[in-house]
This record gives structure tokens, C-alpha cells and sequence, in this order.
């Protein structure tokens, strides 16, 4: 069963989470970041993962592009959608709900939310103010969570 997962990353957590999945996955699985490079021919896979990181309350672009896209095709793959954010509970549902359309949610083998992390390392003088002032977050953390993602790869393996 060959598998793609297509993913977005700002400063390094998606990637860090699709490296942790396809280990996970028992199968011929591909990697792509969308930002570097757009995929082949979907017809090629089986199975078709998505996923991307929540920046200033929303999704990256080309992950909603990509899905806007190819949303006739991700419909008749078996499909898993991940999310890395750091927020928990009903704040996380309701950003999964709005990053992906509704109809691939509802198509969906697999849907996961990773956690998320802050890597002040990788972030702008900008980007660790504004995460400074609205998470009062001081310094690095991360909050990945591994049972999330070997739960998503139980439910793609099926």
C-alpha cells in the first residue's frame, strides 16, 4: 500500500510529527512539503495523509489550497487529516474543523490532533512577541503528543 503525506510547516512540528507517523506506518510511505515541492500524480497512492500547523488562527494556505484542489481525488482515497496546534479540547476541534472542508472530514479514515510546540529558536523577533503577549508562553515548549499519532497510524493501518 503506498502512501503520501503531504504536509506544511512553519518552524518544524508538522515535519517533526509526519517523520513520527510514517515511522509508525508498515508501509511504502512518501513524504512532501508542500512548500517545497507539489506532489505527482495522487493517482500513485492508496492512501493520502494531510496535514499542517495552526499560525495566527488558521491553517497554511497551501494545505487548504491543496485540499480545495484535489478534493474530488482525496474523496476516493483513504485519507487521514492531522492537525499540530497547541491548543486542547474544544479550541483544537474547532480549529481541525475549520481547516479542512467538511466533506474530506467526514471522508476521513483517520483524523488527529498532534499538539503543537513553540520553538523560539525558530521564530522571528515578531513571532515570539505576539506568542510572548497572547499565550504567555516565555520560552520554548512543546506539547506533541505521541499517543495521538500512534492512534492516527492504528486507525490508517485498518
Amino acid at each position: 500500500m503506498k502512501t503520501l503525506i503531504v504536509y506544511a510547516t512553519q518552524h518544524g512540528c508538522t515535519e517533526s510529527c509526519a517523520i513520527k507517523l510514517q515511522h509508525q506506518l508498515d508501509s511504502d510511505v512518501e513524504l512532501i512539503s508542500i512548500k517545497k515541492q507539489k506532489p505527482g500524480n495522487l493517482d500513485d497512492y492508496q492512501t493520502i495523509i494531510v496535514g499542517g500547523s495552526i499560525h495566527a488562527g488558521q491553517i497554511q494556505r497551501k494545505i487548504k489550497k491543496f485540499c480545495q484542489e484535489n478534493l474530488d481525488t482525496l474523496k476516493q482515497k483513504k485519507l487521514g487529516l492531522f492537525l499540530c496546534c497547541m491548543e486542547e479540547g474544544e479550541k483544537a476541534q474547532q480549529q481541525f474543523q475549520d481547516a479542512f472542508p467538511t466533506e474530506l472530514i467526514q471522508h476521513a479514515t483517520a483524523t488527529g490532533i498532534f499538539g503543537g510546540e513553540f520553538n523560539f529558536e525558530k521564530m522571528n523577533f515578531i513571532e515570539k512577541a505576539i506568542i510572548k503577549k497572547i499565550a504567555k508562553i516565555e520560552k520554548s515548549v512543546s506539547r506533541i503528543d505521541e499517543t495521538s499519532i500512534g492512534e492516527f497510524a492504528r486507525q490508517i493501518k485498518r
